[in-house]
């Protein structure tokens, strides 16, 4: 009975110690500290602390050191790299943190208005048409099995590169009866089919029954670009076909520079667009390598100025950005770079690549004004918040054209092939 009692007691009194230490303050604090830490050289992270938990050690090859002033523990990323830090509570350790030091790199914000000319691989398909012949109306196009937004690019075995190559292959082939011998892409897919001309009724040309486009063209905005490389991003959203809505695949492109001629301005369920003209051809600022879910990317000609902006200025990790005031760099007229305010509504810290990170508000009176808010062609430009390059506008809400999506500069860094996350080859070195 003494023993059944003494069990009983000693149960209790462990029960009441494990439903306790939750509120002992280190072991909260121990429960808060972050399983990974993200920073940039030269940083220093602050970090909760009671006074019987201390960090033991750092692990690996010191990255990052520890600092404990009145009370507040602080990691400093020193060099490049990762590292760990070991927590201790009671001399027991009780908790690793990954920490992950990225360069401290610096962009040029843009702002300017940007014409996009790109040039795809191959030909796109982009429709069907029924040609009239002597027997009646078909589309040999479809009837091959060929679909909007496959791309062309072989016939005979020969590369397809414009539309100017396809009519000499078309007549050929139609005059002598033959099928010609079509290599596709369509998404990651090759795919080989046989298409017949077909002669239209009372003409000597050929058909094919497809609507097929070499190029495409719009304008957008500059979002930064790496002053000593000559790498830029821009847009921060894919070019996608407007026939198709798919993802156009790049071959090459040049981005010119160009001016707002006038504002369709937006309104809720109707989003607002810049018009705006080229300028000459010879006036080609950058090429354009690549086109992803991020934007455009590539490699400038030469420096750009913006007139507001023109001093490198250090990025924000997706963490870093805060709810509250920022502003954007945008053209509105012309080709002026002006700031504006806008308000971020939310922001999500993203671990790994994605969209759509930064909801944002326009605030700006006199945007407002001119814009309605987000209108198509402001895409791309630059999100500055606290000194930093922040992101860019990508999206207007449908039904809120004052309010929109941004991404965030770290994935459109990593897109433009800047790596923030090693060291340079000279100071690796």
């Amino acid at each position: 009975m003494n023993s059944e009692w003494l069990r009983r007691i000693i149960g209790g009194i462990l029960l009441v110690s494990l439903c306790t230490i939750g509120f002992y303050k280190p072991v909260q604090q121990y429960v808060n500290l972050p399983k990974h830490v993200k920073m940039m050289e030269g940083e220093e992270v602050n970090l909760p602390k009671a006074t019987s938990v201390m960090a033991m050690s750092t692990a690996k090859n010191s990255n990052v050191s520890l600092n404990d002033k009145e009370g507040r523990l602080s990691i400093k990323g020193n060099n490049i790299g990762k590292d760990e830090v070991v927590f201790e509570l009671a001399g027991l350790p009780i908790k690793e943190v990954d920490v992950e030091v990225l360069k401290d790199f610096k962009v040029i914000p843009g702002g300017q208005s940007i014409g996009v000319k790109l040039n795809t691989v191959g030909v796109l398909v982009v429709g069907h048409h029924l040609v009239k012949t002597d027997s009646g109306k078909v589309s040999p196009g479809e009837k091959a099995g060929i679909q909007v937004g496959d791309m062309i690019t072989k016939i005979n075995g020969k590369t397809v590169e414009d539309m100017s190559d396809v009519a000499p292959y078309v007549q050929k082939a139609g005059e002598k009866g033959n099928s010609l011998d079509v290599e596709l892409k369509r998404e990651k897919e090759t795919i080989k089919t046989k298409l017949t001309p077909v002669k239209e009724k009372d003409e000597s040309s050929y058909k094919l029954g497809l609507y097929i486009r070499d190029s495409a063209a719009g304008i957008g905005t500059m979002t930064f670009y790496d002053p000593k490389s000559k790498k830029y991003g821009a847009l921060g959203h894919v070019i996608s076909d407007m026939d198709t809505k798919k993802p156009i695949v790049v071959e090459d492109g040049q981005i010119v520079r160009s001016e707002v001629t006038s504002i369709e301005k937006g309104s809720d369920g109707k989003p607002g667009e810049k018009l705006a003209r080229f300028s000459s051809e010879r006036d080609v600022i950058g090429n354009i390598t690549r086109n992803s879910p991020f934007g455009i990317f590539g490699k400038l000609n030469h420096s750009l100025k913006n007139e507001m902006m023109d001093k490198e200025m250090p990025i924000a990790l997706s963490h870093q950005v805060k709810e509250g005031p920022a502003q954007i760099l945008t053209v509105v007229d012309g080709a002026k770079v002006d700031l504006y305010d806008i308000e971020i509504v939310s922001t999500i810290p993203q671990k790994f690549p994605a969209t759509k990170g930064i909801v944002l508000k326009v605030t700006d009176p006199e945007l407002l004004d001119k814009t309605g808010g987000i209108v198509q062609g402001m895409s791309g430009s630059p999100i500055i918040q606290n000194g930093k390059v922040v992101g860019a506008v990508t999206h207007v809400f449908v039904n809120d054209s004052t309010s929109g999506y941004g991404v965030h500069i770290e994935w459109m860094l990593n897109e433009a092939g800047i790596n923030i996350y090693k060291q340079d080859h000279k100071r690796a070195g």
